[in-house]
């Protein structure tokens, strides 16, 4: 159902069903590829108006994301409240503001908006590089690409190093070419022939300042952050902190974060299984000692 809210056309909340038309059946759209586009840094970000005007004439292209800066948030859902939905204005692009998390974009796109499936999701591009085993599991642009691998849709997380001024400032003036001339190149090899075998999303890293695309695979380095507390005090004395980091460098040249500080695409696999590659033999004696430890 419709209704105008503070200016706005809200469109969907929780449990709505009714949004957007299903295609005929054997119609000329059940042939056109979907494309889902959405993002960590919210709809108004310019690294998602640069996402769409780069993949627009792949396909049916929908636009669906966070109505503010949702960095950090990795795979978080809204249980506890509802979630609303308005359209909103991309360029011209199809496009709805949701009002909670990248995961919560992606489930109502899905199951609210087109009511089926997309062909592809891309999450980004992002304003700063998302390395290393930390990324994967804070950040909001990686969860919103699990999100939709776990649906098994197949997708890719892009982002963009950027110097830290522009890091999580929606309308920051970074130059995107290449990061969507790179977004672009990938989507539509995925649209033609699919994710390589075992691979759920990938995640990928665009250098600042290169003026040609060099991919290298890579995988994830452990860490990447230099972990700083600061601790402050309010105006009656209380304290209070904010969680801060430093880059680390690496010296591991197949690692993501040492292609993307040499001025390579980092193209990272992922995969949604995060069992061990421990050998079972040796967890069961482990498990063993715990038993006889415990009697």
């Amino acid at each position: 159902m419709l209704a105008d809210e503070g200016g706005h056309r809200v469109l969907a909340e929780r449990h709505v069903v009714c949004i957007g038309a299903d295609s005929p059946a054997g119609s000329s759209m059940s042939q056109e590829k979907t494309i889902l586009i959405t993002n960590d840094d919210g709809i108004g970000s310019l690294g998602l108006v640069a996402a769409a005007n780069a993949l627009s004439d792949l396909g049916r292209l929908i636009v669906v994301a966070p109505s503010f800066q949702k960095s950090g948030v990795g795979r978080s859902l809204s249980l506890f409240e509802p979630i609303r939905v308005s359209s909103a204005n991309v360029e011209g692009h199809e496009a709805y503001a949701v009002a909670g998390t990248p995961t919560d974009a992606v489930l109502i796109a899905e199951y609210a908006i087109l009511k089926r499936k997309p062909d592809l999701l891309v999450a980004g591009i992002n304003v700063g590089e998302n390395l290393s085993t930390e990324s994967v599991m804070t950040s909001g642009t990686l969860g919103a690409a699990l999100t939709g691998a776990s649906q098994d849709i197949p997708a890719i997380a892009i982002s963009l190093q950027a110097h830290r001024a522009h890091v999580f400032e929606t309308r920051s003036e970074v130059d995107f070419g290449l990061a969507a001339d790179v977004g672009r190149t990938l989507a539509a090899h995925t649209l033609a022939r699919g994710l390589p075998a075992k691979v759920d999303v990938l995640n990928v890293n665009v250098p600042m300042g290169a003026a040609v695309a060099r991919y290298k695979t890579t995988r994830l380095q452990r860490n990447v952050f230099d972990i700083r507390i600061i601790e402050r005090l309010d105006p009656r004395g209380n304290a209070y902190f904010w969680i801060g980091s430093d880059f680390k460098n690496s010296q591991q040249p197949d690692t993501d974060v040492y292609a993307l500080n040499n001025g390579f695409v980092s193209v990272t696999p992922l995969t949604l299984d995060n069992t061990a590659a421990t050998d079972k033999h040796s967890l069961q004696e482990w498990l063993k000692e715990v038993d006889r430890g415990s009697r």
